[in-house]
């Protein structure tokens, strides 16, 4: 059985997945080009690189595993129509993720934009921090990574609200759960609303101008799902506004973001360039995911982190 890697791989970790059976024979194309030549007897495709060409150039594929949590680069309508099917990388990347919404929310209590920017100038400006203890951690998206955030936003004793598409199913340490229609709810009463929903039809453009006036004009923004959750037009006019007080922004509409984009000269603004997830032990957990969802392939059981096409997560 062929299995394409669809990206530059080590050779470390193509013997890795060979080891998992001897029936494998695993392939890797470092472009995409590479990739439509390589496909023809692929059953399985690990895609860093894709497009609807890939799988079309691949009429034995049944299932291919995305190297990320966000899948909205597959979801074409064909492709979704198709048999073939897609599993994720969800859960692979909570912790740093996390630690990353957390690193944001610290940044802004603690006015380090402040101290920064008077570091660079080597001015003296002294202005009073805030305390975590007591503000409310908004999450619009209680998966994987919004419990992560919860748990970490807890132990600094914050109060912390969520909505998630099944309210029912709670959300561990998170004080209060409402389903998505609820989102007004927790923009007026949160201090910092973390976006870790999937881009899907129905949450493209779920933060735009309304939304944001509806949050507290002290309150912050924090955006570690995709850059398409949010209008970034109404973001650059309610920041430049202040009707909220800034943004830790890690993804965005067009990446890399464009040097004539608005959002790198505003004060109130941190930017970090879609690395949230990045962590080196996030390799070694996509690399297991894969390895037993390999293994269960080939056994005919059921596979980890199966995404439901129609729904997009």
């Amino acid at each position: 059985m062929k299995v394409l890697i669809s990206h530059d791989m080590a050779e470390a970790d193509l013997e890795r997945i060979r080891s998992v059976s001897d029936s494998l024979v695993v392939e890797k194309a470092t472009t995409l080009e590479e990739a439509l030549e390589r496909a023809a007897e692929a059953e399985v495709v690990y895609a860093g690189r894709w497009s609807d060409e890939l799988w079309r150039a691949a009429p034995n594929l049944k299932w291919v595993q995305s190297w990320g949590a966000g899948v909205e680069r597959f979801l074409t309508r064909d492709f979704v129509a198709s048999p073939i099917v897609l599993t994720n990388a969800a859960g692979i990347y909570a912790i740093p993720i996390a630690e990353h919404i957390m690193a944001f929310v610290l940044h802004f209590s603690r006015r380090f934009d402040r101290a920064l920017r008077a570091q660079r100038e080597a001015r003296w400006d002294w202005v009073e921090p805030d305390e975590l203890a007591g503000r409310t951690l908004g999450i619009v998206g209680l998966g994987g990574i919004g419990a992560e955030a919860a748990r970490r936003a807890k132990a600094l004793d914050m109060r912390v609200i969520g909505t998630r598409r099944r309210p029912e199913l709670g959300g561990g340490y998170v004080d209060e759960v409402r389903g998505h229609e609820q989102l007004d709810w927790l923009l007026a009463e949160a201090d910092y609303v973390a976006l870790c929903t999937p881009l899907t039809p129905q949450t493209r453009r779920l933060i735009g101008a309304p939304q944001l006036a509806r949050m507290k004009p002290t309150a912050y923004l924090i955006n570690v799902g995709r850059g398409g959750l949010v209008d970034e037009a109404a973001l650059v006019a309610a920041l430049q506004e202040r009707a909220i007080a800034g943004a830790g922004l890690d993804v965005f509409e067009q990446e890399p973001l464009p040097p004539e984009s608005p959002l790198w000269g505003l004060p109130n603004v941190l930017i970090t360039p879609h690395t949230a997830g990045g962590s080196p032990r996030s390799h070694e957990r996509i690399m297991a995911l894969f390895g037993e969802n390999l293994r269960r392939f080939l056994a005919g059981e059921e596979l980890l982190n199966v995404v439901d096409k129609r729904e997009g997560y």
